[in-house]
């Protein structure tokens, strides 16, 4: 057996496809907390959490389901991927400059990990991308 590079192989897409899945894995346990925080009645707006109960499940829907895509290296993919990423740069400063650094720290790091693995070369050209952008 080589090690010689196919399309399914490449590190820098293999990456963010993990990074993806992670960040799923984190949208269910924020899902889970806001579930039991409503159903704990901490929460203080029951219609507000159910709202944004909603609003994550969306987005692990969303972001598990750019995992898959990339992942079966289907193309149209991976700009979504990209522009989530780039969301977690405002929403991490936003944490930061409002008292929580050690959650925005994280956040904008893995965004800025997780659109950088995407821009990478390596990976446009495992998605079969040109210099120019088309198949």
């Amino acid at each position: 057996m080589t090690d010689t590079p196919t399309r399914t192989n490449v590190p820098t897409l293999q990456w963010a496809v993990r990074l993806l899945a992670v960040e799923a894995l984190a949208l269910v346990a924020l899902a889970i907390y806001v579930a039991w925080a409503t159903l704990a009645k901490s929460a203080t707006s029951k219609q507000g959490a159910g709202a944004l109960l909603v609003l994550i499940i969306v987005g692990v829907l969303i972001v598990g389901g750019l995992s898959r895509a990339l992942s079966n290296l289907k193309t149209w993919a991976r700009g979504p991927a990209i522009v989530l990423e780039l969301l977690l740069l405002p929403i991490g400063y936003t944490m930061i400059t409002n008292g929580l650094a050690y959650v925005g720290i994280p956040v904008v790091l893995i965004g800025l990990f997780g659109a950088g693995l995407l821009l990478a070369p390596a990976t446009r050209a495992a998605l079969g991308l040109d210099r120019y952008g088309s198949q």
